[in-house]
């Protein structure tokens, strides 16, 4: 386990009992170094929306423990927010809530001579996502292949 992994992970575990107490729900952390700083990300979603006061509850709550807890040694920012409309889709959970949905993959090498897709995502596994596109065509691409994957929104 990298010291990413290790520090995204005990975040999780301090933030889901201020998650759950208050009925949201943990939708990505993420602790990447950016411009020479360090953030950790904490993403919460729930039903109907994630409001600014959400966020500043739940980053208070974590802040407090962080700092209580005292397992990243770096200077990093606390960052709490919603995922927002365009969010990335990473885990298997966010595939299974975006079944049906359009999505916008881009990749890492091109296939078919493309390295951006847009589509309906109609399936996963463990290996591959499935799209559906424009022409009604569908393309299954390897997840192996994937530099992002995100909802698109129209205005």
């Amino acid at each position: 386990m990298t010291k990413h992994d290790e520090y995204e992970h005990k975040t999780e575990q301090l933030l889901e009992p201020i998650l759950t107490a208050n009925l949201f729900e943990l939708y990505d952390i993420e602790y990447v170094k950016e411009g020479g700083n360090w953030f950790l990300r904490a993403y919460i979603d729930k039903e109907n929306g994630i409001s600014v006061d959400d966020c500043e509850l739940v980053s208070r709550a974590l802040s407090d423990l962080l700092d209580k807890h005292d397992f990243i040694p770096d200077s990093y920012i606390l960052e709490v927010s919603s995922p927002g409309l365009g969010r990335q889709l990473k885990r298997d959970k966010h595939f299974e809530k975006s079944i049906g949905e359009e999505v916008e993959i881009k990749l890492y090498k091109p296939v078919n001579k493309r390295k951006e897709f847009v589509g309906v995502l109609t399936a996963f596994d463990q290996n591959t996502l499935t799209i559906e596109l424009e022409d009604q065509t569908t393309i299954d691409i390897l997840r192996s292949d994937i530099a992002t994957v995100r909802l698109t929104f129209d205005f």
